[in-house]
């Protein structure tokens, strides 16, 4: 198949028009391809041409690039946009890996809203992405490989050429005498995608000369595949949902065939903001801590998330430290007292007939501690003292929340213990002036 502008301008009407189309222009064969394309249908497009250029950093010839990328603009008349990002790679961290994901934010966070980001990977990019993932090992969701359409930042990112080949883009280029750049980066066998591209399906093509038209087929068959499975997943989630915004009801869960729990534990992770986990991970959560008996307190943990089963519900958390030395703080009340370690606010006010009595607090101050076992209170209007663990259960409060809960002190003796009633003999009677003490839990934490 040849590829033509008409082409390009049928896939781009298959989708919402946007104010402006960008072009991703890294100035190599593709991206030049694409932008040329573009502008020859500007005519016919409702919607304005821009490009964006990243400069990432890592190679000596990256200067020269991005110049040969704002004289190509400027002989297109596209207005031209020079993104700058840091593209090393962390220690461990895959140099591709790294520079995508640096390549990625920084176009997230510059796309303005309701522009179309246009990126020019094409079938063969496609077929060695399906290659990647099934050398892998991945689910349904990897084979499905990069997505037509996809949200980014404020507007949404389009792929419009994965039904083109790279011999196709060639042809155009040449027969348009376009000039563009080379990475030598690009013939390095030190990467995966390379040895692929260079390597195995070069061989693979003799035998079956469609073979990216096939597996870029295939990796479209998948991402149908994966939508019913997505929807799947939250039919399943809202029949498992449990009392909290991140929790599940056991019962259900374990009702479900083991493949719908998986594919339900996947759906919920990644809703509560979880990198997807390893097959083993699930497995893990799966033996450890559904079939675990009610008293053991199971807990899985992996990357900085762990996932915890108390009574009949599953939570998902982020880790804490263990062993953390909590200092006790002094607090005059007078403004509200953030407690990094537990999270939320402390907020004091006056009250009549509410609180903690007023005189008790002026004579012998307010400290705020942390658990550590063996703590009393008789709450206002009960006729003998209980533990906090006792009232803790009764409440329903998972073991792990109990010891991020701030308990509030007068005179080195237990006051309150913020959703309780105030502790006697701290109560203001009718008429006698108190101060409210309340805990908000949500203040200054990330949404």
């Amino acid at each position: 198949m040849k590829f033509a502008p008409d082409f390009l301008l049928q896939q781009l009407h298959r989708h919402t028009t946007p104010p402006c189309y960008q072009v991703a222009f890294s100035g190599g064969l593709d991206s030049q391809v694409l932008l040329h394309a573009l502008c020859a249908l500007r005519d016919r497009l409702d919607a304005g041409v821009g490009a964006v250029h990243v400069h990432h950093g890592l190679h000596a010839d990256a200067d020269r690039w991005e110049v040969h990328c704002q004289r190509t603009c400027e002989a297109l008349d596209v207005a031209y946009t020079a993104l700058r990002v840091d593209g090393l790679p962390a220690r461990g961290e895959s140099p591709e890996a790294a520079a995508r994901a640096a390549r990625y934010q920084a176009l997230s966070e510059w796309l303005p809203a309701r522009h179309c980001l246009l990126t020019a990977q094409h079938q063969d990019d496609q077929a060695e992405t399906l290659l990647l993932q099934l050398l892998r090992g991945s689910g349904v969701s990897g084979l499905a490989a990069m997505p037509v359409m996809a949200s980014l930042g404020d507007g949404y990112h389009l792929r419009p050429l994965l039904g083109v080949s790279r011999a196709a883009l060639h042809h155009y280029a040449t027969t348009h005498a376009l000039s563009w750049v080379e990475d030598p980066g690009n013939l390095s066998m030190a990467y995966d995608r390379n040895y692929l591209r260079h390597q195995v399906l070069p061989l693979l093509r003799k035998r079956w000369p469609a073979v990216s038209s096939s597996l870029s087929r295939s990796a479209a068959h998948c991402a149908e595949a994966k939508d019913l499975i997505a929807q799947l997943a939250a039919n399943d989630l809202q029949a498992a949902r449990g009392t909290g915004a991140k929790t599940l009801f056991m019962p259900r869960l374990v009702a479900m065939p083991c493949d719908r729990q998986r594919n339900v534990l996947r759906a919920w992770l990644k809703r509560c903001g979880c990198d997807t986990p390893s097959t083993a991970v699930l497995a893990r959560i799966v033996t450890d801590v559904f079939y675990s008996r009610a008293d053991a307190g199971p807990c899985v943990r992996w990357d900085r998330h762990e996932v915890r089963r108390y009574r009949d519900e599953l939570f998902c958390l982020q880790q804490t430290p263990h062993g953390e030395t909590r200092p006790v703080l002094d607090w005059p009340l007078s403004k509200p007292l953030t407690l990094p370690a537990a999270g939320g606010v402390l907020r004091a006010t006056r009250a009549t007939g509410a609180g903690i009595r007023r005189a008790v607090v002026l004579a012998g101050g307010v400290t705020v501690r942390w658990r550590k076992g063996g703590e009393r209170c008789r709450p206002a209007g009960r006729g003998h003292h209980h533990s906090l663990k006792k009232m803790f259960q009764e409440q329903g409060i998972p073991p792990w929340e109990r010891e991020r809960i701030p308990l509030i002190y007068v005179q080195d003796t237990l006051a309150l213990v913020p959703g309780f009633p105030v502790c006697e003999p701290f109560q203001a009677g009718p008429a006698e002036p108190g101060v409210l003490i309340e805990w908000d839990r949500c203040a200054g934490q990330p949404d």
